[in-house]
């Protein structure tokens, strides 16, 4: 969507904070022994109680309120009562929902407790990498210099992006135009950011994979490669500067 009054921009304020607030808070609670649906209940009620509504479970009846990935799973996993978490497990949340009209989505992956399989340069780098690439984002900039900015960066570390995942627009949806904000330089996109847009921002940062596969479960992601992946997502407002950041109180990056 594109902000064109100040109450469009509180709307889209407050579905932020709802989402950002439910990832830390699902981050923080999340801990070795707990299962992933009872981590997702934990986060729907929170939404609930900012009267918010999970945006898969709405959009796609998506089966569970958040996406949680583990492991070797890249995203879209589905919460179960036998995914039991594990200490040194990489770990992806994903939280998207509609409060009052407007939508918003942030995403994380972070290691459980002691990182016993060095999954931490991973994810510090796709956090670094989201950084970069909101701080470069502003009205005119050409979309596909971002997805340039974002593969270099994952090379620099070590790692290889994702090719057939990618950010999107938001705002009065989940998924709106632009659609397709890679992680890779597409030259053939032409399109640029406009100011005053709504978008969601994220990373797709891997160890071994350049695509993401579905499971038989119709959801769950992995690598065509297999390896891990991380991901960081942040939905912003464009403006001619600085990007506002309206998930920011999730700390991800």
């Amino acid at each position: 969507m594109s902000i064109t009054k100040e109450s469009e921009l509180f709307g889209m304020q407050r579905a932020g904070e709802a989402v950002a607030y439910t990832l830390k808070a699902m981050i923080d609670h999340a801990q070795p022994g707990m299962s992933t649906k009872e981590l997702d209940e934990f986060g729907a009620r929170i939404l609930s109680g900012f009267g918010a509504r999970s945006a898969p479970h709405l959009t796609y009846k998506f089966p569970g309120w958040t996406c949680i990935s583990v492991g070797n799973e890249f995203c879209h996993g589905i919460p179960s009562n036998t995914r039991i978490l594990k200490e040194g497990d990489l770990v992806n949340i994903d939280v998207s929902a509609e409060l009052n009209g407007f939508w918003a989505d942030n995403g994380g992956s972070f290691v459980l407790g002691s990182d016993l399989h060095q999954h931490q340069p991973l994810v510090d780098a796709s956090k670094d990498i989201l950084r970069n690439a909101i701080s470069n984002i502003k009205g005119g900039v050409k979309i596909a210099d971002i997805g340039h900015l974002m593969e270099t960066e994952a090379r620099k570390h070590g790692y290889k992006v994702i090719k057939n995942l990618g950010g999107h627009g938001i705002g009065r949806g989940l998924h709106e135009e632009p659609a397709d904000l890679l992680n890779y330089k597409n030259r053939f996109d032409q399109r640029r950011f406009k100011k005053n847009s709504v978008v969601a921002i994220e990373t797709f940062i891997s160890t071994s994979s350049t695509f993401a596969v579905e499971l038989n479960d119709g959801w769950t992601m992995v690598g065509n490669k297999g390896g891990h992946m991380a991901q960081h997502e942040h939905t912003i407002v464009v403006t001619g500067g600085e990007p506002i950041i309206l998930t920011e109180i999730n700390g991800i990056s």
